[in-house]
């Protein structure tokens, strides 16, 4: 005899979900943890392992996409928990309300390596509401010449806005592609330019 299934309420998935992230933690079985955070350039994904914030995204990159990708790369031990990621969310809000010029957050870099993760570690380097053309860039990153692979760099940065490859435009004054959007881009310039 089958019987009907009893619906479950919301608290009780929120509870669930809740204890699922409390035993995987206290297990050693999440790799990777993330939240989606509300922002004026739309929902970012953030990311994270045991080292630090290893993924930011855009909602145009697909954020069902970035964590199939992130389970196949790094762990497919993945679950949404936001409480691991407070520091991050907090430090992003205080950053678009201009309350913040540089983020302090543990970072892991393994999804870049070679000159792009070269790229990546200086960018910070270029302040708050200031910009850096890709040719400063590839100079200050050791290889004056590859102005091309820094426009890669950015455009394959897996940490946008945390490591703000947004500050990077053309030397012409152009303000060039940007993986969130060109718009964006243009908001994140903004709000650094009026703070």
């Amino acid at each position: 005899m089958n019987l009907p299934r009893p619906e479950a309420s919301t608290t009780d998935l929120a509870w669930l979900h809740t204890r699922l992230v409390v035993d995987a933690q206290a297990a050693g079985l999440l790799d990777l943890a993330y939240r989606v955070v509300d922002s004026p350039v739309g929902p970012l994904l953030v990311a994270a392992t045991g080292t630090g914030i290893v993924r930011v995204a855009f909602a145009a990159e697909g954020h069902d996409d970035i964590l199939d990708n992130l389970a196949s790369r790094i762990s497919p031990r993945i679950l949404e928990a936001p409480a691991r990621l407070d520091s991050a969310a907090r430090q992003l809000d205080e950053y678009f309300h201009g309350r913040r010029h540089t983020f302090d957050l543990p970072l892991d870099l393994r999804l870049t390596t070679g000159f792009r993760r070269d790229v990546i570690v200086h960018l910070p380097e270029i302040r708050y509401g200031h910009t850096a053309s890709y040719a400063e860039v590839a100079a200050a990153s050791g290889s004056p010449r590859a102005v091309r692979a820094v426009g890669t760099a950015c455009a394959k940065n897996p940490l946008p806005v945390i490591v703000p490859c947004h500050r990077v435009v053309r030397s012409d004054g152009g303000i060039g592609q940007y993986v969130g959007g060109v718009d964006a881009k243009r908001t994140l310039l903004h709000l650094e330019a009026s703070a």
